[in-house]
């Protein structure tokens, strides 16, 4: 009876969040505000050590699916999940907090670009949302500075909660040329975004 209940609470907050990709906007519309993908690539070597030690995480396998039309409250999720951890976190190097570079983690009080994303990611998917639409992603900055944000594919075009941001912004109206995410449908693996040439190298900054 307990775990019909609580399949019950995750069904409802699913619906909460997304409504049928069917009902959302015209498909053009929707590739055109959507990154494209392409071949498996490299993952970043911080990611495939913080795998090691999380590997359930790293191994969830989702069918290929439309991204889900977003609804008002599941807005208003997103945007209170990234305000809220961008101020929760305050922004250190992994040199500053573990005397070496490349440390992927969970951030308590403290953390880099991208311990503030894996912490936005897990608590989106805590609200409900699908792991296959919360993407962890590689971008450069206009200075040439690696980066990572957080990638939330909907119907309504790719969004980007970014800790240097406070705003829910739609991936071209960012400053950054997207090199590689995650794989929507594989949690370990990585993919191309053809819209950028280049993979960083080195150590992704805060």
């Amino acid at each position: 009876m307990a775990q019909m209940t609580g399949l019950k609470g995750m069904v409802f907050a699913l619906a909460s969040f997304l409504v049928s990709a069917g009902a959302a906007v015209p498909a053009l519309s929707a590739t055109a505000l959507s990154m494209q993908t392409g071949a498996i690539t490299s993952q970043p070597i911080g990611h495939y050590e913080f795998c090691k030690t999380h590997a359930a995480e790293c191994d969830i396998r989702t069918r290929s699916t439309p991204a889900p039309r977003v609804t008002a409250y599941g807005w208003s999720v997103i945007r209170a999940v990234n305000a809220d951890t961008n101020h929760e976190i305050t922004p250190m190097t992994d040199l500053e907090l573990y005397g070496r570079d490349e440390v992927w983690a969970y951030p308590e009080t403290a953390g880099d670009c991208e311990d503030y994303v894996l912490l936005k990611r897990k608590r989106l998917m805590e609200k409900g949302f699908s792991p296959a639409d919360v993407l962890i992603t590689v971008v450069r900055k206009p200075d040439g500075e690696g980066h990572a944000v957080l990638t939330v594919r909907t119907a309504q075009g790719d969004f980007v909660l970014d800790n240097l941001d406070d705003d829910v912004k739609l991936w071209t109206k960012t400053p950054y040329r997207f090199l590689k995410r995650q794989a929507s449908f594989n949690t370990g693996r990585w993919v191309t975004i053809e819209n950028g040439a280049e993979i960083v190298v080195g150590s992704v900054g805060r």
